[in-house]
């Protein structure tokens, strides 16, 4: 097996999860807890919570996903797992990806997640922004349509997941005016997301640029495997390449369908592993490329399959 592993972002964050791994693996509850400790707030104890609303919140489900990612990263190294030849992330899954892949420290990747979760929720106040994913077509007309309502304010397509999903962002008052044309258009669904923030969309180029500092101010080192980059869908081999694609990556699309096309074509995966919890990449995945093996790591049962895998 040929592997790349991936990282999931927000929208995978659960209550609950990684439960039945940390009853079986330190990993878990010190990873959060060394998370905890920098943003001065306890990570682990928020998924416990009889509500959802906090943990949904942009400012803290960037730092609970980044530590959940990694605490699965660990315990598939404790355990032995195989090693990959190539990572990516999902949006913020990007960062879990460079700490794996040990261009970032992870306690510098929680100060930049959380900076960056901040930068996007100051730049578009509650309610003035909205996400949503249309199912059931082709990306171009999605493209278009939103292109054609530039007079109801900005609205535009923003992560590509697979064939047949796109989410679009922007002003709230355009995403509403877009589902209408959308699905006269002959959408299957077109839903409006729980989401905070209109991530990846031009309303957060100035809080990329903001970014870009805390970027450059932050030392990254040299990449134990490839990491394949949202933005460009290709792997970025210098420091400055990496920080400023992780810049573009607030406010220019998620291209996952290339990003996971590219993981096969050019780096050699046959097989995809996820590595945290809610198996949302896993979903895409398959859609993306059924060829592919794929996994998603979220629990005890799924860590000894995905072992097993490696002895195949």
């Amino acid at each position: 097996m040929q592997f790349a592993a991936v990282f999931p972002g927000q929208g995978s964050q659960s209550l609950g999860m990684l439960s039945d791994l940390a009853e079986n693996h330190s990993e878990v509850e010190s990873t959060f807890e060394e998370a905890s400790d920098i943003l001065g707030v306890n990570l682990w104890q928020m998924t416990k919570a009889d509500s959802d609303e906090v943990i949904n919140q942009t400012i803290n489900t960037q730092p609970l996903m980044l530590a959940a990612g990694v605490a699965v990263w660990k315990i598939w190294q404790k355990v032995g797992g195989c090693t990959p030849i190539a990572t990516a992330g999902h949006s913020l899954g990007e960062y879990t990806a460079l700490v794996a892949s040990g261009v970032l420290q992870f306690n510098d990747a929680v100060s930049l997640v959380s900076k960056r979760a901040h930068l996007m929720q100051e730049a578009v106040p509650v309610g003035e922004g909205a996400m949503a994913a249309i199912l059931g077509l082709e990306d171009q007309q999605i493209i278009d349509i939103c292109k054609n309502l530039s007079d109801q304010g900005i609205v535009e397509a923003v992560n590509f997941n697979s064939p047949g999903q796109v989410v679009i962002a922007g002003e709230t008052k355009a995403v509403d005016a877009a589902i209408e044309k959308l699905s006269e258009a002959g959408a299957k669904r077109a839903i409006k997301l729980a989401m905070s923030v209109p991530s990846h969309c031009s309303l957060l180029k100035d809080a990329s640029n903001e970014l870009k500092q805390a970027l450059l101010a932050t030392e990254f080192n040299d990449a134990i495997y490839p990491i394949v980059q949202n933005a460009s869908a290709r792997n970025n081999e210098n420091t400055s390449e990496r920080q400023e694609a992780l810049a573009e990556q607030l406010y220019k699309p998620v291209l996952w369908v290339d990003c996971i096309n590219n993981l096969s074509s050019q780096h050699a995966a046959d097989t995809i592993i996820e590595f945290g919890p809610g198996k949302v990449l896993f979903g895409l995945n398959r859609r993306i490329n059924r060829q592919l093996g794929n996994i998603c790591i979220s629990d005890t049962a799924s860590l000894e399959k995905a072992l097993a895998m490696c002895e195949a």
